[in-house]
């Protein structure tokens, strides 16, 4: 059976190309269109998700991570003295303006964070160190953006908001989802460029004492600290996703974007292989002539598109990556990881079993005299 359903398919070479086009096409649009939905929901809470923190003190009503309102310094001394509090820092997340050594502006998003403890801090940082930003006018951004901001090097010098940003490093792959690139700096340098008081921060974030209870941690800090919300990790990511992806729309037009080239890809799929099919029907009629059971032909039918779907699988797969590895040059986040290559395997073998099952209906109403028929 499986001999008979290689020989149909690699006896017109032209036609099994076809073919595989069809399913590396459609593997390649599901691929780098769910990877580019997950990619971007994943970098809308980067920074969430990287901070190390147990749990995020908020104001009131905060949507989503870019969008928060100032937090007295007062509460921050709270929060510290909370029984099961470890630690506990100040966080600012601000946009602001860049200005190039020749003078073209940039919007950023300048990232203040507390280098003495671990919490917030920049990661991958692969020239210059962390507490380099301890110097006053020192910050770190990514050496994707370099072009972007005018600086080449560490030592290079531009302004943010008419104040003086020298670079003391750069990390890779800490992109954000926005047109404005990150700036990290310490809490105290970021009071200087932005419009902050100096009793001022937009979150806190809480480290819980080792063996705490979080929940507890959490209920303990809201009985004692007014007007905050208290999130865990966690919540506060998944609600930044969803903000970006329901709320905006934005992630909605990359997921139908997915949607769309699953039914384009099903549909190019369903197609070739039906023409694959209708092109051996004289072979397909001669089985059923000399005895063979329909539930045979079906086997052959469904081994034939199984086939297809492997190799059209692996190619599409290995074309996939290499287009994600671009994207991510390019600054677009696309995440093809594992489970999202398992999940694309097993939807295509689904996609060519269903397009064969569309040529089958066709098989079994065959007349098995047509082989003789001139």
């Amino acid at each position: 059976m499986s001999l008979l359903a290689r020989r149909n398919l690699f006896h017109d070479k032209v036609r099994l190309a076809v073919t595989l086009t069809g399913v590396v096409f459609a593997v390649v649009l599901i691929i780098v269109e769910l990877g580019l939905f997950f990619g971007f929901t994943a970098t809308t809470s980067r920074l969430i998700d990287h901070s190390k923190a147990d749990l995020w003190i908020v104001a009131p009503g905060t949507p989503y991570f870019d969008l928060s309102a100032p937090l007295n310094e007062s509460k921050l001394y709270q929060v510290k003295a909370t029984p099961g509090v470890a630690e506990a820092v100040s966080y600012i997340v601000h946009g602001a303006r860049w200005r190039r050594p020749d003078g073209v502006e940039q919007a950023v998003q300048v990232i203040g964070f507390d280098p003495s403890g671990d919490m917030g801090l920049p990661w991958n940082v692969v020239k210059g160190n962390v507490n380099a930003v301890k110097t006053a006018d020192n910050v770190i951004v990514d050496e994707f953006y370099q072009k972007r901001l005018g600086v080449a090097k560490i030592g290079d010098v531009a302004e943010i908001d008419g104040h003086r940003a020298r670079i003391a490093g750069f990390t890779r792959g800490v992109h954000s989802f926005a047109p404005s690139p990150f700036v990290f700096t310490t809490v105290e340098n970021a009071h200087e460029y932005l419009p902050l008081r100096h009793d001022q921060q937009m979150f806190l974030l809480v480290r819980a004492e080792p063996g705490a209870n979080l929940e507890d941690v959490r209920r303990t800090i809201l009985a004692r600290v007014k007007n905050v919300e208290v999130l865990t990790t966690p919540e506060f990511s998944d609600r930044t996703q969803k903000y970006w992806t329901f709320t905006t729309g934005a992630g909605l037009a990359i997921l139908l974007a997915a949607v769309l080239g699953l039914v384009v890809g099903f549909v190019v799929v369903a197609q070739t292989i039906y023409a694959t099919t209708m092109d051996h029907l004289k072979e397909f009629g001669t089985l059923k002539a000399v005895g063979a059971p329909n539930s045979y032909v079906y086997k052959v039918i469904l081994t034939q598109a199984a086939i297809s779907a492997v190799v059209g699988y692996t190619l599409g797969m290995i074309l996939s990556l290499v287009v994600a590895h671009y994207a991510e040059l390019q600054g677009a986040p696309v995440t093809v990881n594992l489970w999202l290559l398992i999940a694309t395997l097993f939807l295509t073998l689904l996609m060519c079993a269903g397009a064969a099952l569309i040529s089958i209906n066709k098989v079994t109403r065959l007349d098995p005299a047509m082989v003789f028929k001139g």
